[in-house]
């Protein structure tokens, strides 16, 4: 019998490695180890940047052009997974762009195009990326996995801007997804992360406060420059112990999600209870 966690021989599709910082780099690593064969996308100038941490990696994968502002780019990426692969047992997406003047307080007054091209690269290329791998992510044994990366979009994070819009839209897209494709054995869902330093991180001005308030507030703890916490829930979604589950979004965040921060933990809480002396 095989072990549900198990993800070995499985063939996975990573976008979003910038260095080898990101998450995503991480969650190539850790598939790898686990015995999977990893394909990773990228595209443009940021291409030899990816080939050249892709080096970095246990070992040096495939590296696939994919554009997602292209529908052509996104259905030749299609056809070559078919061609080469024949079925891909999972996705992860880790794409995420918005112009600069449409972050913090530029929310209120960024112009249109740049604002729908980000919602393009953020929250449809989930829906464009999953839709037009759908056939071959059908093939996987048992079903296969889409998962995508996003932050805690429940609250207003200062700082986001459009980019928080954007997550919020992301959610919504992988309920749908995770409706019409179910039947089809598809799961969607998707991961959302504490506050980790990478390259995007680096492009909210606020990114520093916010990081620390986890720091200092998540029941669990949390480390800005620790992306391994995400890592394994991001391994949960794509194996088969999550076969069941789809159209939700995990949290792995140290627990911040569900507490209110700033106020300050009884001490009863936080101190083991003294034990009782008997006479």
């Amino acid at each position: 019998m095989t072990s549900l966690l198990s993800l070995a021989k499985r063939t996975y599709l990573v976008t979003g490695v910038l260095n080898n910082e990101s998450i995503a780099w991480h969650v190539a690593a850790a598939l790898q180890r686990e015995g999977c064969e990893v394909v990773l996308t990228s595209f443009g100038r940021v291409a030899r940047i990816t080939r050249k941490v892709a080096d970095l990696l246990p070992t040096r994968p495939e590296i696939l052009d994919l554009d997602v502002m292209s529908d052509a780019s996104v259905e030749a990426l299609a056809a070559e997974v078919q061609g080469r692969w024949g079925q891909l047992d999972g996705v992860v997406h880790s794409i995420a762009a918005a112009p600069p003047e449409a972050l913090g307080p530029g929310f209120v007054g960024a112009p249109a195009g740049g604002v729908l091209d980000g919602f393009r690269a953020s929250a449809y290329s989930f829906q464009q990326l999953t839709t037009a791998l759908a056939p071959l992510l059908g093939r996987a044994p048992g079903g296969g996995a889409v998962v995508g990366l996003t932050v805690d979009s429940t609250r207003a994070l200062p700082g986001y801007g459009w980019m928080g819009v954007y997550k919020s839209a992301l959610e919504a897209v992988c309920r749908y997804l995770a409706l019409h494709l179910g039947p089809a054995g598809i799961r969607a869902n998707l991961v959302a992360a504490g506050p980790v330093e990478t390259v995007s991180a680096r492009g909210v001005r606020t990114f520093a406060d916010l990081a620390e308030q986890y720091e200092r507030w998540a029941p669990l703890g949390w480390d800005r420059t620790d992306p391994q916490r995400v890592v394994g829930a991001v391994l949960f979604l794509l194996s088969d112990l999550s076969r069941y589950t789809t159209g939700q979004v995990v949290h792995a965040d140290g627990g911040m999600h569900a507490v209110f921060g700033g106020v300050g933990v009884p001490p009863a809480a936080t101190t083991p209870p003294a034990e009782n002396a008997t006479g």
